[in-house]
């Protein structure tokens, strides 16, 4: 194992977003002497101070597809570890947006790289990839290692398997200090697009009576979950003890199905739910069997779940009924029709 690096600066690109919000909420907790500034584009400025009104947060207002203002905000930041989450990553809609989300996903990973050459620093860069690079995998490689073949079938895959191998390049060709992580699922609360946290979502709002049905798609996938603060860790452990150049699979030892996971979620409401499949939230192209082998980022990091299943279930439940209270109108005439 290397000598735990220590940081100053950290840059959490996507930082308005679900994980980059998380991300700075543990390093505010556990390395508040680390100086966070993040990168979001003009709209998502707001949502990202919103999220963090405790937190001494600066803030660059930087869209990561022009190079210009990228060049700023690292120039500005001057990091020592970086932490690359910006993406488009809601699976389903790269379907319908497939162009927008290769020339976002990819440009930005490339103009930061390029940034950070131009800038002549050297920072640690954690390159936060997916599971999904891994697409459908063939029973005899379950469970999945680094050495598993590349075969993604979304084009959001596809911009993150070419994210991957632009890390791989520019810290082989230019010496940039880059690491890469494929993350399995995780439970995210602020991310409603996941399975998830939209089960979740919807049993809190059947519970307050705005919604009388669960919709879900493909419930037959299987994955392993764990919570996304152990996710968050994880990330932060790679930093510290991570090695450049290589590659690491984090996920948890919880396996189910989509639909289990549903009917656990069920076991723990307040009330009946009913719920039926929704045509459009199937995907034209599906990966149904994601089980890691975490045995090298392990190796590496001595990492270790900090949370139980069950307490993931409740932070889900817990984070998603506030939500839901938190937008309940006060009006009383406004439609149930109109909150969902």
């Amino acid at each position: 194992m290397i000598q735990r690096r220590r940081f100053k600066t950290a840059l959490i690109t996507g930082i308005a977003g679900s994980g980059g919000s998380y991300l700075a909420d543990h390093i505010t907790q556990y390395h508040p002497e680390v100086v966070i500034h993040g990168i979001a584009r003009w709209h998502s400025a707001k949502r990202a101070t919103n999220s963090h009104p405790n937190q001494s947060i600066q803030l660059h207002e930087c869209d990561l597809n022009d190079l210009s203002s990228t060049i700023r905000a690292v120039k500005s930041a001057q990091p020592d570890v970086i932490f690359n989450l910006a993406a488009h990553a809601n699976v389903r809609a790269c379907f319908d947006t497939p162009i927008s989300v290769m020339q976002n996903n990819i440009m930005s990973t490339h103009n930061l790289f390029e940034a950070v050459r131009l800038c002549d620093i050297d920072p640690i860069i954690i390159h936060c990839s997916t599971s999904e690079v891994y697409g459908q995998v063939d029973p005899d490689n379950v469970p999945i290692n680094e050495q598993c073949p590349l075969n993604p079938v979304s084009p959001y895959a596809v911009s993150k398997t070419t994210q991957d191998l632009l890390s791989y390049s520019y810290q082989q060709s230019f010496g940039l200090n880059i690491i890469r992580t494929r993350m399995f699922s995780y439970l995210n609360p602020r991310r409603s697009d996941l399975f998830s946290t939209s089960f979740a979502l919807q049993v809190a709002q059947i519970e307050a009576g705005l919604k009388s049905c669960l919709m879900h798609g493909n419930l037959e996938s299987t994955r392993t979950l764990i919570d996304v603060r152990d996710a968050m860790a994880s990330y932060w452990l790679t930093a510290e003890l991570g090695e450049p150049g290589e590659v690491y699979n984090i996920g948890g030892t919880t396996i189910l199905s989509v639909g289990e996971f549903l009917n656990i979620l069920n076991s723990h409401a307040h009330c009946d739910i009913p719920s039926k499949v929704d045509p459009s939230l199937l995907r034209p192209a599906d990966v149904t069997l994601q089980i890691p082998d975490t045995t090298k980022f392990k190796l590496a990091t001595d990492w270790k779940e900090r949370y139980s299943f069950e307490e993931s279930i409740g932070f889900l439940l817990d984070e998603c009924r506030q939500q839901i209270r938190s937008t309940r109108p006060n009006k009383e005439c406004q439609s149930s029709k109109e909150l969902v």
